[in-house]
């Protein structure tokens, strides 16, 4: 079945918009791009980075993958290590209309912060670097393609629609939505954020109805070691 994702603009809101009804005809995409940033110097990063998200609710652990996505996972490594995700949030739980619950994603981040927000990132699709967005995928949130800088979000299910499709003629499809990593421990954290209570009259447009009556706020983001195999 496919199962297409609109984008959507907002004004200070970076987000994955919510998805269209299955077998619905995918609208174009109307937005400016921003230019996207020259892609940085490639930090210094093993392949693999672990990374600690200790929120108000638990801890989610994410191992972000550095050797398929070099550009996506430096630029999330960079906030981190700048301290920039504490004190962030979590503000939005998408509740998919059709398939068995848990079903859609929990967004989080700086929403835009013009005082804590780096220049946006070239975009790296899925159809490059193999990262689909299932369950755990965690994935760059935009509005045009190389326009991701700090947003994110976390899949509490598999969302195919999400993955780059090249033979769509829909500019945005194509592109898709950059997954870079997989949550590796606090799955439990992430769907306790996602059941929070969602007031049905908060939020505008399609979003109406998916954001959190109270957010979730990030404590800390830390790299974190990965332990050595058994």
């Amino acid at each position: 079945m496919d199962r297409r994702f609109a984008l959507l603009a907002i004004p200070a809101l970076l987000v994955l918009a919510a998805a269209t009804p299955p077998k619905a005809k995918p609208r174009a995409v109307v937005a400016k791009p921003r230019p996207a940033a020259p892609a940085p110097a490639p930090l210094p990063l093993p392949d693999t980075v672990r990374v600690a998200l200790v929120t108000e609710l638990g801890t989610i652990e994410l191992d972000l993958d550095h050797k398929r996505a070099p550009i996506t996972t430096a630029n999330f490594v960079r906030y981190v290590d700048l301290k920039k995700f504490d004190g962030a949030v979590f503000y939005r739980a998408m509740h998919l209309p059709w398939g068995a619950p848990p079903n859609g994603l929990i967004q989080g981040g700086l929403q835009s912060n013009p005082l804590k927000v780096l220049k946006p990132i070239a975009h790296e699709p899925t159809n490059v670097t193999g990262i689909l967005h299932k369950r755990g995928a965690i994935s760059m949130a935009r509005h045009a393609p190389g326009t991701a800088m700090a947003d994110f979000s976390i899949l509490v299910s598999d969302l195919e629609g999400l993955d780059a499709d090249p033979k769509s003629d829909n500019p945005d499809l194509q592109a898709g939505f950059a997954a870079f990593g997989y949550v590796v421990s606090g799955m439990d954290v992430a769907l306790k954020i996602w059941e929070a209570p969602r007031p049905p009259e908060k939020g505008e447009g399609p979003l109406k109805g998916q954001m959190l009556d109270k957010p979730v706020k990030i404590l800390t983001a830390r790299r974190v070691p990965i332990p050595p195999a058994p």
